[in-house]
């Protein structure tokens, strides 16, 4: 359940999220000081994160934007040449793609992709952002993410 900060408006994935008291820019704020490429990368990140179930918070900072469902899933930062984007999984993933040492951080591993390109934003990394958006909990195809899977549908039958 989303929680916003009575004080700078700040939406949080749970009540109370601990954090400095420090209002968040809009959008537009955000990209008149960003790469070129980073609002069209940002919409392709975007526009795949809001068909997940859950919910998608998005918190345009100053330097970054972090997107969230409970804590923070993955971070776009516009950088000087590129748009760093950083998630982490439950597992190492290895690939070319990551432009700095995967770090291991308490059982998670953080990885980091530069794009330049929104082309870039392909379906190999959409996967890997929709494992983290799941924090590794990839909900089973098709099944009703409000009814556990493991449930009789003969017990389900007596609810109506």
């Amino acid at each position: 359940m989303a929680w916003t900060c009575p004080d700078c408006k700040r939406s949080f994935g749970a009540k109370g999220r601990n954090h400095t008291c420090k209002p968040g820019l809009t959008l537009d704020e955000y990209f008149a000081n960003a790469r070129p490429e980073a609002r069209p990368i940002f919409e392709a990140i975007n526009a795949h994160l809001e068909t997940l179930e859950g919910d998608l918070i998005v918190d345009p900072l100053d330097k970054k934007i972090l997107f969230k469902n409970g804590p923070t899933i993955a971070i776009m930062d516009s950088m000087t040449k590129w748009v760093a984007l950083g998630f982490t999984l439950r597992r190492k993933v290895s690939s070319k793609r990551f432009s700095r040492k995967v770090i291991d951080y308490q059982g998670k591993y953080y990885h980091v992709a530069n794009l330049t390109d929104p082309e870039q934003v392909d379906d190999e990394l959409l996967e890997w952002l929709t494992e983290a958006f799941y924090k590794g909990e990839m909900p089973a195809e098709g099944a009703d993410p409000m009814v556990p899977d493991d449930i009789d549908e003969d017990f389900l039958g007596g609810w109506d």
